[in-house]
């Protein structure tokens, strides 16, 4: 998915105090076998491809293509038609929690170049042709232009601009959703605390929205980064969930410090 602008809409509280997640609260997810969830690299050989360096290419860049020609999630998302390997990371998790079901109402914050809308056109059956009856809905936005997606409705907007929530609930037609998800996060500074804070920036003000239209017992779900989630964020979670966790599916890379935040059981908003 495509990085985004810094937060402008919602300002980031540097209180330094942060919550480590415990091993109870942080699930790993183990392959569940179901809508071929699990790892794709089980039970086959590491065969791992090198990349020759060529004039003009940085290293950086030579570590990246070997790593995405070694990467068995990158295949598996050519093959079966995924447009990235985040994909994945929404099929393992909502085949753990069930979170997806045919006929919901779905909203991708921050969705290019599309993995995680396909995975939630196809569960949500909000594909087009299918009939009205227990068709499901899927809303994406980016600031990113992304390619058109079969049952999504997509809005090219940063989600930071005033003007997206309401764009967000014009496309949405008066119906409340019942999952708000966000992949979202800031151009990386290298800079460990600064780069926590700004992606607790776009969690934070994915939560605001998510509040403002769920539908009771709707879920909210958005990546962070591993090291302590804003407690100013877990305990905004608690008050408006039943249950929170923090998840990081098999298909986060190992070596990435991403984590996400997972609500379930919105108890509605107070009057």
């Amino acid at each position: 998915m495509n990085k985004k602008k810094t937060p402008s809409r919602a300002k980031n509280k540097e209180s330094g105090k942060q919550s480590v997640p415990s091993k109870k609260q942080e699930t790993k997810i183990q392959s569940s076998g179901k809508n071929q969830g699990g790892s794709p690299a089980q039970g086959k050989r590491n065969l791992k491809v090198k990349v020759k360096s060529a004039r003009g290419r940085k290293l950086s860049s030579t570590m990246w293509l070997q790593r995405q020609l070694n990467d068995p999630y990158v295949k598996r998302a050519k093959e079966e038609g995924f447009r990235a390997r985040a994909a994945f990371k929404l099929t393992e998790m909502d085949d753990q929690f069930d979170l997806i079901k045919p006929g919901m109402v779905i909203v991708d914050l921050g969705a290019a170049p599309g993995g995680w809308s396909q995975v939630a056109a196809r569960r949500a059956k909000s594909e087009e042709g299918r009939s009205e009856k227990g068709k499901g809905q899927v809303v994406a936005i980016d600031i990113s232009e992304m390619e058109p997606i079969a049952g999504v409705e997509i809005i090219h907007m940063d989600f930071m601009e005033d003007e997206a929530p309401d764009e967000l609930k014009k496309a949405l037609k008066g119906n409340a959703a019942d999952i708000v998800m966000s992949d979202m996060a800031a151009p990386s500074t290298g800079h460990k605390q600064t780069d926590h804070l700004r992606i607790i920036g776009l969690a934070e003000a994915a939560l605001e929205f998510a509040i403002e239209v769920l539908k009771p017992e709707g879920a909210f779900l958005a990546k962070v980064l591993q090291g302590g989630t804003e407690h100013e964020l877990l305990a905004l979670m608690k008050k408006h969930f039943k249950k929170t966790r923090h998840v990081k599916p098999d298909a986060s890379r190992a070596d990435s410090s991403e984590l996400y935040v997972m609500a379930t059981g919105f108890k509605g908003r107070s009057s």
